[in-house]
């Protein structure tokens, strides 16, 4: 189920899907639920390029979304973050 306030078209939404999908099983090496509102992954930092461009994209369709990215060492984490009456978005990506 596609929230109301995404603007992806819904011709190209299996298509985005995809792509996340592939940025899990490739990148994402650890998700942790902060909160019912923020969720957290912990991406392989050879994903950025990808996960940002994913990130922003997704921001332009679905403007609840707050991507947070912050570099580490050995990781890249990204923090993703909805209102209140979208955390069920976030069960999805959890």
């Amino acid at each position: 189920m596609t929230p109301d306030a995404c603007t992806l078209p819904a011709a190209d939404r299996p298509l985005r899907l995809a792509e996340l999908g592939t940025l899990i099983a490739t990148a994402v090496r650890s998700r942790r639920r902060l909160s019912a509102t923020v969720l957290r992954w912990e991406l392989d930092p050879a994903a950025e390029a990808e996960a940002r461009s994913l990130a922003a994209r997704e921001s332009r369709c679905c403007s609840f979304f707050s991507f947070t990215f912050r570099p580490g060492p050995a990781s890249l984490r990204l923090d993703i973050e909805v209102p209140p009456a979208y955390a069920a978005v976030l069960d999805r990506l959890s």
